[in-house]
């Protein structure tokens, strides 16, 4: 069984400029991508796929490969992370190189770690799914949402307006750190959101979207915490 892990970088970040090579903590933050992937000792290749020469060098200083450059269909504010998986995986299968599973993780997901994506591998393969994908619950029930008509707020669901929050059921979201997939399953579905999934539930402490300076501070803060540093 032969696995690759497909980190994805590009170079053209809007909101936080060069965001995945930006300092997280003393390092690179897509550096922690890379050296989780490592650290699983799963894969047989760990790359990144970027279509920027500053990240590519910084990749490979850190240990990860970059073989080749996105082309310019991979590298627009349009392309999506299936359109960029499957260009890999046809990439590689060009050059001989051919993989039973794959793992995508974000460039900005300093809280993963080896041994969540070895648990998180184990489950996808344990289940024989197509796809796993790491979730966590809404902190609070998406179900019992306001939103404001008129200047007026109204209840989004008001058939559970009555319903306490502890009797709805739970309900979860992507946490955008990583997706384990069935490579074949995957080419045949071209979407990671589509076909038999299984969850992974991720403590909501260990999960933080980095979209503005301020997810960023935050995401520093929960770090330290949870490493005690």
């Amino acid at each position: 069984m032969r696995n690759i892990a497909i980190i994805t970088a590009r170079g053209g970040s809007k909101r936080i400029p060069r965001k995945n090579i930006k300092d997280f903590l003393g390092k690179p933050i897509m550096a922690y991508s890379i050296e989780a992937a490592l650290e699983s000792g799963l894969f047989d290749e760990v790359m990144v796929s970027t279509d920027d020469e500053e990240i590519a060098k910084i990749a490979k200083e850190y240990g990860a490969k970059v073989p080749f450059l996105r082309s310019e269909a991979t590298s627009n504010d349009y392309a999506t992370t299936n359109d960029v998986l499957l260009e890999v995986i046809d990439e590689y299968e060009k050059r001989g190189e051919v993989f039973d599973h794959g793992v995508c993780i974000y460039p900005t997901a300093p809280f993963v770690d080896g041994e969540t994506l070895k648990e998180a591998m184990n489950e996808l393969i344990e289940k024989k799914a197509e796809t796993l994908i790491p979730v966590v619950p809404f902190s609070y029930p998406p179900k019992r949402a306001l939103v404001i008509r008129n200047e007026r707020l109204v209840f989004e669901y008001p058939e559970f307006m009555n319903t306490r929050s502890q009797d709805l059921e739970s309900e979860y979201h992507d946490v955008g750190q990583f997706y384990c997939f069935n490579i074949e399953a995957f080419k045949k579905n071209r979407k990671l959101m589509q076909g038999d999934i299984v969850p992974f539930i991720i403590d909501e402490m260990k999960v933080q979207d980095i979209d503005n300076e301020s997810d960023w501070k935050i995401a520093e803060v929960k770090y330290r915490t949870i490493k005690g540093v």
